[in-house]
């Protein structure tokens, strides 16, 4: 999802308590950067403040986030010569909603957040359209040079 311009999460909301894959292609994407760090913290006063280094990627530079605050994550670029892309003066700021769950809601919490994540519905139906594909890339060439035969039954 895009919420601004050249950054990208992979999911809808940032929810406290998880983790976020964040990715950037931005100024120093563009500029081909070799090293883009992110800079974050959490609330008005940039609490828990860190620096992470991004991994380069096809899609840009990537980094994976713990969203340990309840209020906003708070973050901004900076490259190996020290140049910041701080959205003008204004950093990158999002907020963050915060979960309340009771005892019995805890425990349903827990099983779905320890077992894996399924896959998305589009994800699963580019997978089988892409084995359509295949499947009719591989069978048309048979039945056009006469190599594919009825199986016939005795």
């Amino acid at each position: 999802m895009e919420l601004t311009k050249n950054i990208f999460f992979n999911t809808d909301k940032l929810v406290e308590n998880s983790t976020v894959k964040i990715s950037y292609t931005g100024r120093f994407f563009q500029d081909d950067s070799k090293d883009v760090y992110i800079h974050f913290g959490f609330g008005n006063a940039w609490e828990n403040l860190q620096e992470i280094k991004m991994e380069k990627t096809e899609l840009g530079f990537q980094a994976e986030i713990d969203l340990i605050g309840t209020e906003t994550f708070n973050f901004c670029f900076k490259n190996e010569k020290n140049e910041w892309d701080n959205n003008d003066g204004q950093n990158y700021i999002f907020p963050i909603e915060s979960v309340h769950v009771n005892e019995d809601e805890s425990q349903e919490l827990s099983l779905i957040v320890s077992s894996p994540r399924r896959l998305r519905k589009a994800y699963i139906w580019s997978k089988k359209i892409k084995l359509a594909i295949y499947k009719i890339i591989t069978f048309f060439p048979k039945l056009l040079s006469g190599n594919y035969k009825r199986k016939i039954k005795e």
